[in-house]
């Protein structure tokens, strides 16, 4: 898995020297990506995200659209808690590391808006920076790591949680935060109040098992 990674890693590099963006050791070692989940049924659509890193510096539009999720037909409450934590790897080039991240989503299931700034921890970035300088334990035949992951987990009632990878590419918890809501509604008010639409299979579990607040 770690190996699969590190290829992932080397071809975004790859494809950054190739279109000519600028990229030293420096700022590779500063390259991370930032990723959506939400919890099994819970859809989210992310409208914005921006990153404020360590430097003071603002990174705007750095992702958005669908988050990670499953839909697993076996039966269970499989909503209550965060499930696997994965997603796509959108990266966020010339962005020391973050300071706070800012995300605008929609719950789908509530049709509800949120928005909130996270403030990430120290914590957080001296597992980022030893996740490109260190190998796993586990394996330390294996070279450091080319980039630090970054998830952020949206749920219904707005909350957000935040997870860094390790060395090993364990995700660890380093932050969690309550949103608002966004008064001006879906799309900042340009959507006449339509929101991203909801699978059947998402309304069929909610008009099951409903949504299963305070297990995120």
């Amino acid at each position: 898995m770690r190996a699969l990674i590190l290829l992932i890693g080397v071809w975004f590099v790859t494809g950054c020297q190739a279109s000519g963006a600028p990229l030293n050791s420096e700022l590779t070692r500063k390259w991370w990506s930032l990723s959506f989940n939400q919890p099994n049924y819970m859809k989210v659509w992310v409208e914005d995200s921006q990153v404020e890193d360590i430097t003071g510096k603002l990174i705007r539009r750095t992702g958005g659209g669908t988050a990670a999720g499953n839909e697993p037909e076996d039966g269970t409450e499989s909503a209550r808690g965060w499930g696997q934590i994965t997603g796509n790897i959108r990266e966020v080039v010339g962005a020391d590391l973050p300071k706070r991240i800012y995300v605008r989503w929609q719950s789908v299931v509530e049709s509800k808006t949120y928005r909130v700034w996270i403030d990430i921890p120290e914590e957080a970035r001296e597992i980022m920076r030893a996740t490109v300088n260190d190998p796993c334990p586990a394996e330390p035949e294996e070279p450091a790591g080319t980039i630090a992951l970054v998830y952020v987990g949206l749920a219904p009632g707005g909350i957000a949680q935040v997870w860094v990878s390790d060395k090993c590419m364990k995700a660890v918890k380093v932050a969690r935060a309550q949103a608002e809501i966004e008064p001006l509604g879906p799309h900042l008010g340009k959507a006449d109040g339509n929101y991203y639409p909801q699978s059947e299979n998402s309304k069929r579990y909610v008009q099951k098992y409903g949504i299963p607040y305070g297990s995120w």
